[in-house]
């Protein structure tokens, strides 16, 4: 097996975000589950909630596409793949993700749908709740595919929220095909408890089938897999199926559990919780960059929780400041 190139390569939604504030009582008037993510199936749809956010912020966001961007903020090397339309929207998402440094280069889609992108509103608490108009990105093939790419990275990264469209579906099939014959681990997010609910059986299989090196997951992410109502007996039920699970629990901080053994850690500090759009895109940046460079579990858990923390002191799901930096003060 040759020495990989790129520390992670990463599947997912290539998204662009537009994020505004909003209080508790226009969330419940629009009928949206705080906290929570939900699928727009049209542009009318999106270009209507567009119409009813207040001044916005627009940046490139897709949870694994943020992910890498943490990656390369660290020092990293990275690459994603994802569709974009040949649209303003997607040259922006192309723009955005190789000056941080990170390799794209999936061909953008010509004709309808446009770039996908996500509404996020914030709430004063710091919640996030997302609308996502899936757009172009649903339509990513296995074609589009860089197999040498996955091959190369020690780490092939899958986001859940890509699981839905049954074209991407198959392309991730294939890229963990390519990524266990290279003989490199590949890393799963759950994504959402909405994902879970649709796509449950297919994960716990990927699992049961021993595909999945890294699973990542929030607390209702594991008891909604797990399928039970008691935290400790849905992370060791799941932790027998990976060789590696990894649950954040936001204040709480996080766990890792791994040849029966449980490392876990406090949330870093944060003066103010801004935003938590993007907390377990970055907390996924900070483990999986411990752990393709070598740190140990504790390390990689504690370099999660420091990336999460700077992400949700501020609006946004990519990082403001020099994360290396801010990493080389906890070594």
């Amino acid at each position: 097996m040759t020495t990989p190139t790129y520390d992670v390569v990463a599947v997912g939604n290539a998204i662009v975000d537009v994020l505004s504030h909003a209080d508790d009582a226009f969330i419940t008037e629009q009928g949206m589950a705080k906290g929570s993510m939900q699928l727009m199936f049209s542009p009318e749809d999106a270009d209507a909630l567009y119409g009813k956010m207040g001044p916005g912020i627009e940046a490139s966001g897709g949870s694994a596409a943020n992910t890498v961007a943490g990656i390369a903020a660290l020092g990293g090397k990275c690459g994603f793949i994802g569709q974009v339309a040949n649209d303003q929207l997607g040259d922006v998402f192309a723009h955005d993700i190789r000056a941080m440094g990170v390799t794209f280069g999936t061909a953008p889609r010509d004709g309808e749908p446009t770039t996908a992108r996500c509404l996020i509103f914030v709430t004063p608490d710091g919640q996030r709740t997302m609308n996502t108009f899936l757009g172009a990105s649903q339509f990513l093939p296995e074609s589009a595919l860089d197999r040498a790419l996955i091959a190369d990275a020690a780490i092939l990264y899958l986001e859940g929220y890509l699981w839905d469209p049954e074209e991407p579906r198959q392309a991730m099939r294939a890229a963990i095909e390519v990524a266990r014959k290279a003989g490199r681990k590949v890393a799963f997010t759950l994504s959402d408890v909405f994902c879970i609910s649709r796509h449950g059986g297919d994960f716990r299989k990927l699992m049961a089938d021993g595909l999945i090196d890294i699973m990542f997951a929030n607390e209702a992410e594991i008891l909604a897999l797990m399928g039970v109502e008691d935290f400790d007996a849905a992370v060791a039920e799941a932790a027998r199926e990976v060789p590696m699970l990894v649950v954040t629990r936001s204040e709480n901080g996080a766990i890792a559990v791994s040849g029966g053994k449980t490392v876990a850690v406090p949330a870093a500090p944060v003066e103010r919780v801004v935003d938590t759009t993007g907390a377990g895109d970055l907390f996924a940046a900070g483990f999986l960059s411990g752990q393709a460079n070598g740190k140990s579990v504790e390390q990689s858990l504690k370099l999660g929780a420091l990336c999460a923390a700077e992400i949700i002191s501020h609006v946004g799901a990519r990082p403001q400041v020099d994360l290396k930096a801010l990493a080389a003060k906890m070594d």
